[in-house]
C-alpha cells in the first residue's frame, strides 16, 4: 500500500510540476485550458507567476516528500489543493457551474487525500534530515 502511495504521489507531482513547467514557458497554450485569458501584460504575468508557483509548489513538495519517503511536507500540497477546491465550491454557489467543473475539483479532492493519506502513512522527519 505505501508503495503504490508513494508512486501516486510522485506521479501526481510530475503532473504538477508539468503544468507549473508549462505555466511560465507557454501560458497562451495551457492557460485557455485553465479558463485564462490575460488581459496584457500584469495578466501574463500573473498567470506566470502565479500558477507556476502554485503547480511548482504543490508538485515539488508531492515529488520530495514520495522521494524522501517524508509525510509533514505533504501538508502543503493538502493545503492548497483544498484551498482551491473551497474557492472551486464558494464559485460553483456564486457563479454557477461549468462544462467539466466537477473533473477540476475531483483531482484537487484526490490530490487533498493523496497528500493526508502520504502525511499519515509516510514517516516523518526533522526538517535537518530532509534537506541533509
Amino acid at each position: 500500500m505505501r508503495l503504490i502511495l508513494t508512486a501516486l504521489l510522485f506521479v501526481g507531482g510530475l503532473i504538477f510540476v508539468f503544468y507549473g513547467v508549462s505555466f511560465l514557458v507557454m501560458p497562451s497554450s495551457i492557460g485557455p485550458g485553465f479558463g485564462l485569458e490575460p488581459g496584457g501584460p500584469m495578466g501574463w504575468a500573473s498567470m506566470r507567476a502565479d500558477m507556476t508557483a502554485f503547480f511548482l509548489v504543490a508538485g515539488g513538495c508531492m515529488m520530495l516528500g514520495a522521494w524522501k519517503r517524508s509525510g509533514d511536507v505533504l501538508l502543503v500540497p493538502a493545503a492548497l489543493c483544498a484551498i482551491a477546491f473551497f474557492g472551486r465550491l464558494v464559485s460553483v454557489f456564486f457563479d454557477g457551474v461549468y462544462d467539466g467543473f466537477w473533473l477540476t475539483m475531483l483531482g484537487e479532492a484526490l490530490t487533498v487525500a493523496i497528500s493526508l493519506a502520504g502525511h499519515q502513512l509516510l514517516p516523518h522527519h526533522e526538517v535537518e534530515e530532509i534537506t541533509g
